[in-house]
């Protein structure tokens, strides 16, 4: 390794050459895995956009063009590792931590926010005045990181950061920068068996409008900018926008240790229609203007499945995924054949106006690769409208706790927050089991109304047990009750009701 840090393209042509030997990017936490899979998909594009795989020069102009050289990569089941490392050797200086003159993903800025160590590492995410009590690393290893390290959480820092930083100036007219793009977004990416699976179920080749535009990198700009928080149009190509620069960054270090950063906010695109993101859910509004749409930590993976896989012009809720709906012509051309896809959400959570991370994000969903096909849309179609009447039936199940509470003389917050535990309760209840049942399902042998009977099923079971569990702890005023009328009002005509309700939402007998 040089002395100025040359660990970034190194690690990358090791990267390209053993993709298929890995089975994941191993980053340190689920953002960070996101981060180093589009840098790595970046250099595809720069690549693979302007090459065939053989390495001649040749533009994609049609989509069948790029159907074709995504199955001749793929059939490969390994990258060019020497195509690749040529193409990075051109851009060699500009892969170092500390060159003088164009450190990798920073910027020779003199003013901006100053942050430690311990601000960079996206583990302990302190602050400057807000140290944590517990930490994931002690002593005098939170002032400092190696350069590998730091190369990580510097591409962390740059999608990811929050919105600590200030303006350099003050009382300027600046936009603001929010959180990082990919903070912004509901980050979906699909994962293989390998790392060069993944790298290839998410290396989009053509959009709706035909195949993607070739652009410069930020690496192949003559020179980058260190105008502090700038509003620009929506990136055109991939690269371009894979390797955005949000933030101004630039690594400070003593030796061999980096210890800390100075920051300013970078560029700024808009979120409305930058439809040239392929890794994110979307939300529409009334005026047909799509946005991304953030992931909630309140809500397992799966209750977001129209988001997911059931396409808009259908559903009317959105827009499905550029990576699911690229692999979902690859599966309908009979080029992805293997029998299970992994759909990953991955992202972080802020708090007070973004103002720092306040969780981490990481769900998956494993389903049949078959649902992915524009044939399957009435199974998609199906699943969407199980998952609404299982989220009805957690709603009843709140709704009987509510109830339960309030014969109880619970005050208004005491009976809100009963309602709200037996909800979160009856998803957790449910959770794993709709996973396997959604894994289990195979269009091509399986009988629609039998496997959505076989759910509803489960529904019973699951969430009858939960109420009956409720029941046994309700408590002696719930379950003595009142008269209301002439009629006994208590835990045991509450947990019948809920019963009644569910048998009818899920097409049970009573005496089941």
């Amino acid at each position: 390794m040089r002395e100025d840090g040359g660990v970034v393209e190194t690690s990358l042509i090791e990267a390209f050459r053993d993709a298929h030997l890995y089975k994941e990017i191993a980053g340190d936490v689920p953002a960070q895995d996101a981060v180093l899979v589009r840098l790595m998909l970046s250099v595809l594009y720069c690549v693979y956009l302007r090459k065939d795989v053989d390495g001649t020069e040749s533009q994609l102009e049609t989509k069948d063009q790029a159907i074709e050289r995504w199955e001749q990569l793929w059939n490969r089941g390994q990258f060019d590792a020497d195509l690749i490392e040529k193409y990075l050797f051109d851009y060699e200086e500009r892969f170092y931590l500390f060159h003088p003159e164009r450190p990798f993903y920073q910027v020779n800025i003199d003013k901006g926010t100053q942050y430690t160590a311990a601000k960079l590492n996206g583990t302990l995410s302190e602050s400057g005045n807000k140290p944590r009590l517990f930490s994931l690393v002690n002593g005098e290893a939170k002032n400092y990181m190696g350069y590998s390290e730091a190369a990580r959480w510097l591409l962390y820092l740059n999608y990811f950061d929050d919105t600590s930083s200030k303006p350099s100036v003050r009382g300027q007219n600046m936009p603001s920068t929010g959180a990082g793009w990919l903070g912004k977004l509901g980050m979906v990416m699909l994962t293989g068996s390998n790392l060069f699976q993944t790298l290839m179920l998410n290396f989009v080749l053509a959009n709706e409008m035909g195949v993607m535009h070739n652009g410069p990198a930020v690496w192949e700009l003559d020179e980058v900018s260190s105008k502090e928080r700038v509003e620009i149009p929506i990136p055109e190509s991939p690269q371009e926008l894979l390797t955005l620069q949000c933030r101004r960054i630039l690594l400070n270090r003593e030796g061999d240790k980096v210890t800390g950063y100075l920051l300013l906010g970078g560029d700024v695109i808009p979120k409305e229609n930058a439809l040239i993101e392929q890794m994110t859910m979307w939300r529409q509004n009334d005026d047909n203007v799509l946005t991304p749409r953030r992931h909630d930590t309140s809500r397992a993976m799966w209750r977001d499945y129209a988001s997911l896989l059931v396409r808009s012009q259908i559903s009317g809720k959105g827009k499905e995924p550029g990576v699911i709906r690229w692999a979902s012509d690859l599966v309908d051309d009979g080029i992805i054949k293997q029998k299970d896809i992994n759909i990953r959400a991955v992202g972080v959570k802020y708090a007070d106006k973004d103002f720092f991370v306040d969780d981490l994000i990481d769900d998956s969903l494993r389903i049949n690769t078959q649902l992915l096909s524009n044939m399957n849309d009435g199974w998609n179609n199906r699943i969407d409208a199980t998952i609404s009447k299982t989220e009805n039936c957690v709603s009843s199940l709140g709704k009987y706790a509510w109830n339960v509470a309030t014969i109880n003389g619970l005050d208004e917050n005491g009976v809100k927050k009963q309602a709200d535990k037996a909800r979160s309760a009856g998803y957790q209840a449910l959770d794993q089991p709709f996973r396997r049942w959604l894994t289990s399902i195979d269009p091509d042998t399986d009988d629609m109304e039998t496997k959505m009977n076989e759910w509803d099923a489960s529904i019973r079971r699951i969430l009858l047990n939960e109420g009956k569990r409720m029941l046994e702890q309700s408590g002696e005023k719930a379950l003595i009750g009142k008269i209301d009328g002439d009629k006994p009002k208590n835990a045991f005509t509450a947990y019948r009701f809920f019963k009644n309700d569910i048998m009818k939402k899920t097409g049970g007998v009573k005496n089941e």
